[in-house]
């Protein structure tokens, strides 16, 4: 398992990308608007869109969630179908454990691992962050080289300098550089604001030096270069989506345009001033490794939308007050926080805390760490693992300090660590916490399913006499769960060779086993392939074919997975499309199945939305150890073109094939 959960970073990806979109995509709404604004107003829009983009991702985490029911649109009025004729495939495969020739038992230890892909979240993530972190290296480059080409300038004071200040209403201290030739004006520093003039400057004219440090000048007065920076960031954290591209470009254009506005407020004749510019910016360029950190007065690329600009004189140049700023940015709180709250789900979505940090400090108030289980399930359904671990930790210290560390109490929070680490895939600390469970519970009932868990776990460790012992202990324990303990001694004594004794435990197992439960119907399929391999198969065709009708009666009674208001199909003819897999996810083998060698089809019924993915999953036909579970966790990954009808996307019934097979 990865140390960290990609599922949930995937889903906070995912979550943050489509909200970036509502968010720009309302910005250049907004903009196209604001058309008959002055620039200076539409600068605002675009500022305080990407201050809200780049608060999304932590607003996301910490704002209480504002769960939207969605109801699923199935595009049709036809009656669900209890069959269905369009059937998917796919396959689960491991390998089965072998004999070990010196100790006559199983070498059941971790299936021989084979290359592992990355998977496509994973990537997805990794190439999102690394577009982020080129970009905020290419932001540091720029910082450290403009730092550099201050400490080399020549800082220049004049009265004129001073006088231009004054005359601005500017109180900072700002300082002058003189750099080498042919170098663009522009302006940089958070905190300490400093204009960049070319070696040239004292060749220019008094108009052109007063027109360019105007300029300079107003981008510091109206704090572009903090904006500058946000906007930056932004930029480089969405670099993928289109909609930021835009914003980026839209932003420089209105923040260029409204600077030329307050230089003309300033007294400067347009017709001058669009001269100067031309003219600066047909003989000046900015270094390129300054260009993403520093403000350069002027950029070829949108110079003639910014001459055009200037001498229309019938353009709005007002320029917002402070009010408007503080109406921007309580506008993008307003739009920001209740979009990163934001979450769709349907009708069965598990409730996890905003604040997990919070919900445990309640419980340890009030002593109950039945709601921090409750939370742990729902951390749980949502692969989020750390968190459930977390609240488990906090809930089991609870327990012992309520009922004391060897309560029952405190053995069952134990068995729930236990249980989230077998589910996360940590086997060996599962092995761990079961084990101390069992040190607590004794030979309680509750400790029959952590005696069982330790003996499949001495099987993996090629210590077959220890698993039996477990297995005979969880007999004792809980004689309700003797029929699955006595099963596993069959297959202990199964790998062992010792056939006469394991088809004997396979026979009081079934005996133990309530008739036609699926535990009866797993025992009597794992019979029925002992007595194939000892060539007795005919023998065994009563047992699956019990076993068969078992698992068909469980599925006809098999609630569905991830249900949803829509209880509408259609079956693929007569008009409708299939839909068709675009991503399949294959299903994982238990670890008990792979010990039993235990292999089979499961068979899942499903319908495929609208959206693409899979609903009312149910096992029409199981196999019992966990694989139904997997199967329909696998297919729930699932991503497909959705069938059509008439052009329209429609919800089809389907059935879903998932062959276990061992090699």
């Amino acid at each position: 398992m990865w140390s960290w959960n990609e599922s949930a970073w995937f889903a906070l990806g995912v979550s943050t990308a489509l909200k970036s979109v509502a968010v720009l995509g309302a910005a250049w709404l907004v903009a196209q608007l604001l058309r008959g604004r002055s620039a200076a107003s539409r600068h605002l829009v675009w500022t305080a869109a990407f201050a809200a983009v780049l608060a999304l991702p932590l607003l996301s985490v910490v704002l209480p969630s504002l769960s939207v029911a969605l109801p699923l649109l199935d595009g049709g009025d036809v009656p669900a179908n209890l069959g269905s004729n369009l059937v998917f495939r796919a396959t689960a495969s491991t390998a089965a454990p072998v004999a070990d020739a010196k100790s006559g038992s199983a070498a059941i230890g971790t299936a021989e691992s084979r290359p592992r892909h990355p998977d496509w979240r994973t990537l997805f993530i990794l190439l999102w962050t690394g577009g982020t972190a080129a970009g905020f290296l290419q932001m540091l480059v720029g910082w450290a080289a403009i730092a550099r080409l201050r400490r080399r300038a020549r800082l220049v004071t004049s009265q004129e300098i001073s006088e231009l200040v004054q005359t601005q209403g500017m109180r900072r201290r700002i300082a002058v550089f003189e750099t080498g030739r042919g170098g663009m004006p522009m302006t940089f520093g958070l905190f300490r604001p400093a204009v960049f003039l070319p070696a040239e400057v004292e060749g220019w004219s008094k108009e052109r030096r007063r027109v360019v440090l105007l300029h300079e000048l107003a981008h510091v007065r109206r704090g572009d270069i903090a904006t500058n920076l946000l906007a930056r960031a932004a930029f480089s954290l969405y670099w993928w989506n289109p909609l930021a591209w835009i914003g980026w470009r839209e932003f420089l254009k209105e923040r260029e345009r409204a600077t030329d506005d307050l230089v003309l407020h300033a007294g400067a004749r347009a017709s001058e001033y669009a001269g100067h510019l031309l003219e600066i910016a047909r003989t000046m360029q900015s270094p390129k490794a300054v260009a993403c950190a520093a403000i350069a007065m002027a950029r070829k690329s949108q110079l003639e939308g910014r001459l055009v600009a200037i001498l229309d004189n019938g353009r709005n140049r007002k320029t917002p007050g402070r009010a408007s700023a503080w109406v921007a940015a309580l506008l993008a709180v307003c739009v920001a926080a209740p979009v990163a709250a934001l979450h769709a789900q349907g009708d069965a979505a598990p409730a996890l805390p905003a604040d997990v940090d919070a919900t445990i400090r309640a419980a340890i108030v009030q002593k109950n760490h039945q709601m921090l289980d409750d939370a742990a399930s729902a951390a749980e359904r949502l692969q989020r693992y750390d968190i459930a671990q977390k609240l488990l930790e906090s809930s089991l210290a609870i327990r012992g300090d309520v009922s004391g560390s060897e309560s029952v109490d405190y053995g069952m929070g134990l068995l729930k660590l236990a249980n989230l680490e077998r589910r996360r895939g940590e086997l060996t600390q599962a092995a761990t916490f079961y084990a101390k469970a069992v040190s607590v519970l004794g030979n309680r009932p509750e400790a029959a399913a952590a005696l069982i868990y330790l003996g499949t776990n001495a099987m993996r460790n090629k210590e077959p006499d220890q698993a039996i012992d477990y297995f005979q202990k969880a007999q004792i324990a809980d004689p309700d769960q003797a029929g699955t303990a006595l099963m596993w001694m069959a297959v202990v004594r199964q790998y062992q060779e010792s056939a006469e004794e394991a088809e004997s435990l396979f026979k009081q197992a079934l005996a133990a086993e309530k008739p036609g439960s699926p535990d009866a119907a797993t025992t009597s399929e794992l019979y029925a392939k002992f007595l194939q391999q000892q060539g007795r198969g005919d023998e065994g065709k009563s047992l699956r074919d019990e076993a068969a009708s078992v698992w068909k009666a469980e599925g006809a009674k098999a609630k569905p997975v991830r249900p949803d208001s829509a209880s509408i199909a259609v079956r693929v003819g007569n008009g409708v499309t299939a839909p068709q897999v675009i991503y399949k996810v294959d299903p994982e083998y238990t670890e008990e199945a792979r010990l039993a060698k235990y292999q089979g089809q499961v068979v899942v019924s499903a319908e495929i939305g609208t959206d693409g993915l899979a609903y009312n999953m149910r096992a029409v036909r199981g196999l019992g150890l966990g694989l139904d579970e997997k199967a329909i966790e696998a297919i729930s990954q699932w991503k497909f073109k959705p069938g059509t009808r008439n052009g329209k996307p429609v919800r089809v019934a389907a059935t879903i094939e998932v062959n276990f097979h061992l090699f």
